[in-house]
């Protein structure tokens, strides 16, 4: 194996014949060599355990034998799939799936030229978003050890006797131990908190050391860039150290300083009393005002600077990326140490300012949503683009979901917590009003998600029945069969579905917009939970308001089970990786942009990869390649060919199958993959050939402007094959969907076509008019490139 990376990597000066290369890129759920390269026998030729480059055995050696190879080309596989999957530990990771969909917001940003400072000021409200993200996580877990066991439970003579291994907190229980007084209960409990910070520090720092330390080539951009090229294209873009490194020091830091505030204030409150000691309400005023010029620190920094990716940045902002997070720590100490210090009459009454906390994090996160929102806006207005998803309000709509998703997930720990620690509801005040109402919503919330979820699915059924004529249209002559052909009608008009997604997410999103809102003023102005807050009023309204408090606290008990099961399942499971894996692919896709304690980008180790093995092809035998990739493989290939210099991407003829670049990544990421960016890429390569199917729920065509449609899409392939039982299909052929574009004979064609271009010796005209009639006939199909 050794020999033939060498191979694989150099090439030598006598393989400089042209050869051609197929490199080939599996999809969402991944494969083996094997299955890619249809032998048993493959063997590793560049790579590691985590991602590499496949070839047969018996092609090891092809730069030595070009002879060989003048008539075909050289088959490679690249194998992706251990960068997305693995044990079933790696759910959970699904649980910083909040920090995910917001980082995801980011990238939905509306193309717009020359509109720097807005372009700016959309991501620093992302930044922002992402950063109160990572204080409301935080907030939670202070909630639940500080407030919920350590002052409440510990605090209440009957709870504490009720939890045993407690009983060393309880003033009483303990007989006034040494750790029974409230501010040293609250500073051992801001050890959980505190550790859930370092964690997520961490595994930042590993994560990014182990899938996104692979620098990209390094090349110059180009100084007069085409503003219709995608920034994909930019040397720095798959390479965000400088500015991930940044945004862990400061997420660290208002961990760190969240925990330092939730031990600190209870005790300041508590020597700001009449009579109280000088000294300490001297030292509390002292803390308290360097803990808000760390957290001014902290949003500083985050505002500071956005990424740099014209050029390959590998500067560290070395009293940034440390100091910050010790002078945090350092803080967080002292707070520990004031929190900790002897109070006689200090006892542990009622909550801790949750409700304060938290409803100033719901609020803020509520604001920077509607200015986020005016932002998109602008930028679609200034370049409107009819395709693009809830008519460039994804962004914002996708960023409201993430907050969505951290606050019910906070609610949701909280007050299965309560109701664990106080079974009987007869000793605790339990969490925060607040987080109770924004529980309570979630029964609302799924009635709205039911409503269009049944008004879809009548929509559905309405278009498979008018999808009947059409089925049989594409297969005359062919005995009817009424159960395949509503079959296959239904395949077809479910596949639809992922084109309604941008309408389900903006009602979604809309709806959780108003009732967080109505949740929020409800906590405020009745400083009761739901159920309190509607006694005395209609028996309808009271009973509403119960069933909803107590049914959204169990559901969201259920769900979180549920997610972290079908988590596990999804990296463990092929086939449920397949079913549910693009979604998180498409989230892991993305740099960590607006926040760096979201699960790892793969992309920028696969990108890079694909990148050097394309180039450092073309260098060392002067020959083309045909990239071919399914689903995400097709992005992942995109992307690379875009990396590449011009000259290499010149030798490139691309393949895509089952495409998610236009149905997916063009409506909701149009500053990166719109129709300009598309088209560019056309353009750029040799050649570019796409397929897709009607039944397919992910892949569809390019569309395009102007004649380039064409040019790429290739119309429909037929799904199923066969309609009935014939001489070569004696059985029933399947409706492949997504799967299997191979089994399809348009894909050996288009296939055969691309290998044909890239003969050195019979040069395939880019664009054809009436010279394509000269040209071989393998050749001359290739006219649509």
């Amino acid at each position: 194996m050794k020999k033939a990376q060498e191979r694989a990597g150099t090439g030598g000066t006598d393989a400089r014949s042209g050869t051609a290369l197929e490199l080939l890129v599996h999809g969402v759920g991944g494969t083996t060599p094997a299955e890619m390269l249809d032998d048993p026998r493959t063997v590793r030729v560049t790579g590691d355990h985590i991602a590499a480059v496949f070839r047969r055995t018996e092609d090891a050696d092809a730069e030595s034998r070009p002879e060989d190879y003048r008539g075909r080309p050289v088959p490679e596989a690249y194998v992706w799939c251990n960068l997305t999957s693995g044990n079933g530990t790696r759910a959970l990771w699904l649980l910083l799936l909040p920090f995910m969909v917001v980082n995801i917001a980011h990238w939905m940003r509306p193309a717009a030229h020359g509109r720097t400072r807005t372009v700016r000021l959309y991501g620093l409200l992302l930044r922002l978003t992402g950063l109160t993200l990572t204080v409301l996580l935080v907030a939670a877990a202070c909630e639940v050890a500080l407030d919920l066991v350590a002052w409440q439970c510990a605090g209440t003579r009957a709870c504490a006797e009720r939890h045993t291994w407690l009983g060393f907190l309880s003033p009483v229980v303990s007989d006034g131990g040494w750790w029974s007084t409230p501010g040293r209960r609250l500073a051992l409990a801001a050890a959980v908190p505190a550790a859930l910070t370092g964690l997520l520090w961490y595994l930042s720092l590993r994560t990014w050391r182990a899938y996104e330390s692979q620098q990209p080539m390094d090349r110059e951009a180009d100084p007069e860039e085409d503003p219709r090229r995608a920034a994909l294209g930019r040397p720095g873009f798959w390479y965000g150290r400088r500015l991930v490194a940044r945004l862990r020091g400061a997420h660290t830091a208002a961990g760190l300083l969240t925990v330092a505030v939730a031990v600190g204030v209870p005790a300041a409150r508590f020597d700001r009393r009449p009579g109280g000691p000088a000294l300490l309400d001297t030292l509390g005023w002292v803390l308290l005002g360097a803990l808000a010029a760390a957290g001014v620190a902290v949003v500083a920094v985050v505002c500071r600077r956005g990424r740099s990716e014209k050029r390959l940045d590998r500067r560290l902002d070395e009293h940034l990326v440390r100091r910050l997070p010790l002078a945090a720590l350092l803080l967080f100490v002292l707070a520990l140490l004031y929190g900790g210090w002897s109070r006689p009459g200090w006892t542990s009454q009622g909550r801790l300012a949750g409700d304060t906390a938290f409803g100033g994090i719901a609020l803020v996160q509520g604001l920077l949503v509607v200015v986020l929102a005016v932002v998109a806006h602008l930028l679609h207005r200034s370049r409107p683009d009819a395709r693009a998803a809830i008519r460039g309000l994804g962004g914002p709509a996708v960023a409201m979901l993430a907050c969505a998703l951290g606050g019910v997930m906070s609610g949701g720990v909280s007050q299965r917590v309560s109701d664990w620690m106080d079974g009987t509801g007869a000793f605790l005040d339990g969490p925060p009003v607040l987080l109770t109402w924004q529980a309570s919503v979630i029964p609302p919330l799924l009635v709205v998600v039911l409503l269009m979820c049944a008004v879809l699915a009548r929509h559905t059924l309405r278009l498979a029945r008018a999808e009947r004529d059409a089925v049989e249209h594409d297969h005359p002559g062919e005995t009817g069969d009424p159960g395949r052909t509503r079959r296959i009608a239904l395949t077809r008009a479910t596949a639809t579905l992922t084109d309604r997604a941008p309408l389900i997410v903006a009602i979604t999103s809309a709806a959780t917009l108003l009732l967080g809102a109505g949740a929020l003023v409800g906590a405020l102005t009745t400083e009761k939970v739901p159920g309190e807050a509607a006694r005395g009023t209609y028996a309808a309204l009271q009973g509403a308001a119960q069933t909803a408090q107590e049914l959204g606290s169990w559901l969201i008990g259920l769900g979180f089970i549920l997610f972290v099961t079908w988590g596990r399942r999804a990296y463990k499971d092929a086939s449920a990786r397949r079913t549910i894996g693009i979604l998180w692919d498409v989230g892991t896709f993305w740099p960590r942009a607006a926040h760096p304690f979201a699960p790892p980008c793969y992309a920028e180790r696969a990108v890079p990869d694909l990148t050097w093995r394309m180039a450092t092809w073309t260098r060392a035998t002067g020959g083309r390649l045909v990239i071919s990739g399914h689903s995400q493989g097709s992005v992942l290939a995109a992307a690379a060919s875009w990396q590449l210099e011009p000259s290499a991407r010149r030798r490139v003829a691309l393949l895509t199958y089952g495409s998610p670049l236009e149905r997916l990544y063009g409506r909701w990421f149009p500053a990166h993959f719109g129709p300009e960016a598309l088209a560019s890429l056309h353009e750029e390569v040799d050649c570019w050939r796409n397929l897709y199917r009607r039944t397919d729920p992910i892949g569809g065509p390019m569309r395009l402007p102007g004649d380039a449609g064409p040019a790429v899409d290739r119309p429909p392939l037929k799904d199923p094959l066969t309609y009935g039982r014939t001489e070569l299909h004696p059985l029933p052929a399947p409706v492949l969907g997504h799967s299997d574009y191979q089994a399809d004979p348009a894909f050996a064609e288009e296939r055969a076509r691309l290998l044909a271009r890239l003969r050195p010796e019979v040069p395939a005209p880019r664009h054809t008019g009436g010279a394509a009639a000269s040209v071989p006939a393998a050749d001359d199909a290739t006219g649509d490139c």
